[in-house]
């Protein structure tokens, strides 16, 4: 098939690291422990920066892709992993963070193994009521504590489960309010952070096959919505399906462990 372009900075504002500049750029990287998180640090990395990556214990299903964050923090070179433990869950509203809420699932053809439809339309339950603009928030004030300049971010527009805050218009909101809400912003004679999301624009498969050319192990990922205590996969979940159906458009072997 033919291959995506990708530009490891995909957003104009988060240029390549020139050769030969003294000060390496240091970067807060969101690292979930799923395939686009992965995907982005490995970009991060490659683009020279000195990441310092950061996870969110949020009240999430399981505790599988912390699991895996904090593996591929080292696998991927990140200077430090921090896990924030936060509560979402005292706002309910999730199906990721209310037992109560059941994670969709998407049925299969019995002959074939084919999803059987497509996915649903509108913002799905598994969307956590203001989840990025919270983690941003975090990653933001963790950016200013170690010197940072960059947050990078996985969120995608184009193969995702519908999710307001991973559009372009929510990234480009974001980056200004860093600039104005923080005493870096302020005191800076110039606009002092940038938000990096180099997913934004691409597939799920165009993901994978960036992902793939820098050498990311995407077996060490857990992108399932109710993946088991070992980390494995459901199968069935928007996550799964989305994930699975990238790695076949991408022509990659799809190292995902399933359930059964």
């Amino acid at each position: 098939m033919e291959r995506e372009h990708v530009n490891t900075a995909a957003t104009p504002n988060c240029p390549v690291t020139e050769p030969g500049v003294a000060a390496p750029i240091r970067a807060v990287v969101l690292l979930s422990g799923g395939l686009d998180s992965a995907t982005v640090l490995a970009m991060a990395r490659a683009e020279g920066r000195v990441c310092h990556a950061v996870s969110f214990d949020y009240g999430q299903r399981h505790r599988a892709e912390l699991l895996a964050a904090a593996r591929l923090a080292v696998a991927l070179g990140a200077v430090e992993h921090r896990v924030m433990k936060i509560d979402t869950g005292g706002l309910g509203g999730s199906a990721l963070t209310d037992n109560a809420i059941a994670v969709p699932v998407n049925a299969t053809d019995a002959a074939t193994g084919a999803f059987a439809a497509p996915l649903a339309e509108g913002i799905p339950v598994t969307y956590v009521p203001a989840r990025n603009t919270v983690f941003l928030a975090l990653a933001l004030g963790m950016a200013e504590v170690v010197g940072a300049t960059e947050l990078w971010v996985g969120v995608n527009a184009v193969d995702y489960s519908g999710y307001p805050d991973c559009r372009p218009a929510f990234v480009e909101a974001f980056e200004r309010l860093a600039n104005l809400a923080t005493k870096a912003g302020v005191e800076s004679a110039m606009p002092h952070f940038r938000v990096c999301a180099p997913l934004v624009t691409l597939s799920k498969a165009g993901i994978i096959q960036a992902g793939s050319q820098l050498g990311v192990d995407y077996g060490m990922t857990v992108s399932c919505y109710q993946a088991s205590p070992e980390g494995l996969a459901c199968g069935q979940c928007d996550s799964c399906r989305l994930r699975r159906e990238g790695f076949a458009a991408a022509a990659v072997a799809d190292p995902t462990r399933y359930l059964g």
